[in-house]
């Protein structure tokens, strides 16, 4: 290659390099070209999405041509949402007309609480059950091209007035499916799921209506932990009895037996769905716990099932139930339900354990019931409390006595059993005070099984005060409300173990409590001998330590049940300072002495628990001298 050839390929690279340079665009240019491409690359993208909607649309349309029960369905899958609202005096249910369902419930005549105000204020009138998402229910079934859910259908209106609606949803020529509603005259709602028209459209044998109800349990009252345990799933197994799921932990159950209703309830209020051929067995049932954070209690599911006939010509029946928890109430509404069923709805109202609930049912609740129609229920409070105090008076008095008798007969206890003070002469020490009581005709167990029987009442207020409806909203003395705490300080964040507040009935109770067991303490005090006086004292920390407990468990507790606690230890205390007062010790050695004579005379063979107890600690006697022989043996032999 020459020097001509060479220079003339460099000239043609400047020429390439100059002309490139000079063509090459400016900043302004190149912006503008970026610019140009980006909505050129928006606008295809656009397009693109806008052409694959319009495939997708017109696939869907074309299935839902292509299979008519689809077809006709789809039509009833557009439309307008309303809302129509059933009242009477007692509730307000708003029905949407897409799903065809309750959406929101308004309980008439009890109070709204607004919980985000420390003093409990009432924001509103009546109170709101739940309203849009909080609950959703609906109905499905299965034809042979398609599964049929209501929540995705628009229902046309008709018969509306303010105790009946029909809503419809054309499936084709003569196609419907139709759901009636009818308000009774309190809060029982009649339903009914039928069909028209449609027998050829469902699978042969399939004759079920499935049902899907959920549930986000509002908190109504003030107090979140308290209510939350009160809040629990509950249903009734047909011609069986009710349960419910766990209330303290998440709970997801398979019910192997058919139903009659089932109820998402929180401590006043419930909704319950009331299947007039039962919900089939293998209905599935949960039950979840919320935060309080949420201000709702618990996320209630239930998936189950009822009979439907495909053919239209028997509808589908349901009652649904909206609300209060009132025992006496909801006695009456198994009269207005129109399937005659034995629903005993009334359990929804936790009344306790099967003695319990004896106590409450046929007791408390007649007393109750009388009282609160002349008296406010604070005074109603008491007024039973009195009552309860004056059945268990004799009881009261004969464990007094009983103390009694052995606090005058311990100096004499003490100087019979002195030289049994070795550890291992301990039974026979027992033997000889069992010997001592039997000849002054004394039982020291007598003065605990009265008390022993009182048990049962304290443990049937506790349940009946937090599940007594008549107490919301009622105020007594300082207590705003009755049916839940009653603050005297208040701050924004729970502190362990005691929350966001202190109740002042609480206090009074732990008060009354500690007044109640220095009573006690005291009484037992001046009839223990020996060791049983060491293992007193031991006893009088634990006691004492009782009421610290209950505060911390009390804290969170109606004003109501605390109130009714405190005014019981009271009296409680009040009688055994005036049983102490009217008790003259030297009268009562006397006839003790003189009742030791006669018994010298006309000697009685000891009976009952006295004589089991002495027969048991002889053989306890016999056991441990056999034992020491033994021992002797065995060390002897060790020695040869």
């Amino acid at each position: 290659m020459d020097r001509n050839t060479i220079a003339g390929f460099l000239l043609i690279a400047a020429i390439l390099f100059g002309y490139a340079w000079w063509q090459q665009p400016s900043a302004e240019e190149i912006e503008q070209q970026r610019t140009e491409f980006v909505k050129d690359s928006i606008a295809n993208a656009k397009k693109i999405a806008q052409q694959k909607a319009a495939n997708q649309a017109k696939k869907q349309q074309a299935d839902a041509i292509a299979q008519d029960s689809t077809a006709a369905f789809f039509a009833a899958r557009t439309g307008e949402a309303k809302n129509i609202v059933l009242k009477n005096d007692k509730v307000e249910l708003t029905i949407n007309t897409k799903g065809g369902v309750v959406k929101k419930a308004v309980i008439k005549n009890y109070v709204g609480h607004n919980i985000n105000v420390k003093d409990g204020s009432k924001d509103q009138p009546n109170l709101t059950l739940f309203e849009g998402n909080d609950q959703n229910l609906s109905f499905a079934l299965a034809t042979k091209s398609d599964n049929i859910e209501t929540r995705n259908l628009y229902f046309t209106p008709t018969n509306v007035t303010d105790s009946t609606l029909t809503l419809t949803a054309h499936a084709g020529a003569g196609k419907t499916l139709t759901i009636n509603y009818q308000l009774g005259r309190s809060y029982m709602l009649h339903t009914s799921v039928q069909t028209t028209g449609m027998a050829g459209d469902f699978k042969p044998g399939d004759n079920q209506l499935l049902i899907s109800w959920d549930d986000k349990c509002r908190q109504q009252e003030r107090g979140y932990t308290f209510e939350n345990r009160h809040a629990r799933l509950t249903y009734k197994e047909r011609n069986g009895s009710t349960d419910y799921l766990s209330e303290a932990s998440e709970a997801d159950e398979t019910i192997e037996e058919s139903l009659d209703w089932i109820a998402f309830k929180n401590q006043f209020f419930s909704a319950v769905m009331i299947a007039k051929d039962g919900f089939a067995k293998g209905t599935k049932l949960k039950s979840t716990p919320l935060t309080k954070a949420s201000q709702y209690l618990k996320q209630y599911e239930a998936q189950a099932a009822t009979a439907f006939d495909p053919t239209g010509k028997r509808a589908t029946e349901f009652e649904f139930y909206f609300g209060p928890n009132d025992f006496r109430l909801l006695q009456a509404i198994e009269k207005e339900s129109k399937f005659g069923n034995e629903l005993d709805m009334e359990h929804l109202v936790d009344l306790g354990w099967p003695l319990i609930r004896i106590i409450n049912r046929w007791f408390t609740l007649y007393v109750f019931d009388w009282l609160s129609q002349i008296f406010p229920m604070g005074v109603v409070l008491i007024l039973i409390t009195l009552l309860l105090k004056l059945i268990t008076y004799p009881m009261v008095k004969k464990s007094y006595s009983s103390s009694a008798k052995m606090r005058v007969l311990k100096p004499k206890l003490d100087e019979a059993t002195k030289q049994y003070n070795k550890p291992e002469d301990q039974m026979q020490k027992q033997q000889a005070m069992m010997q001592m009581y039997s000849e002054y005709g004394v039982s020291p167990l007598s003065g605990c099984l009265p008390m022993l029987i009182q048990m049962p009442i304290w443990i049937a207020m506790f349940n009946f005060v937090p599940n007594a409806i008549q107490l919301r909203g009622k105020s007594f003395l300082w207590m705003e409300d009755l049916s839940t705490y009653d603050p005297i300080v208040s701050w924004g964040t729970d502190v362990w173990m005691i929350g966001d507040h202190l109740s002042l009935t609480c206090i009074l109770f732990c008060a009354a409590n500690v007044l109640y067991t220095w009573f006690t303490m005291q009484q037992q005090k001046d009839q223990m001998i020996g060791q049983q006086a060491d293992q007193m004292k031991m006893m009088q920390w634990m006691m004492y330590l009782m009421p610290v407990f209950f505060f911390f468990m009390f804290n969170d507790y109606s004003s109501g049940l605390n109130f009714y606690y405190f005014t019981s230890l009271f009296f409680s205390a009040a009688i055994m300072w005036a049983l102490r007062r009217t008790t003259d010790d030297a009268k009562l050695l006397a006839a003790l002495e003189a009742r030791r004579e006669e018994n010298k005379k006309n000697p009685k063979k000891q009976g009952g628990l006295a004589a089991r107890m002495q027969a048991l600690q002889q053989m306890q006697m016999k056991q441990q001298e056999e034992m020491r022989r033994r021992q002797e043996e065995l060390n002897r032999k060790k020695r040869q």
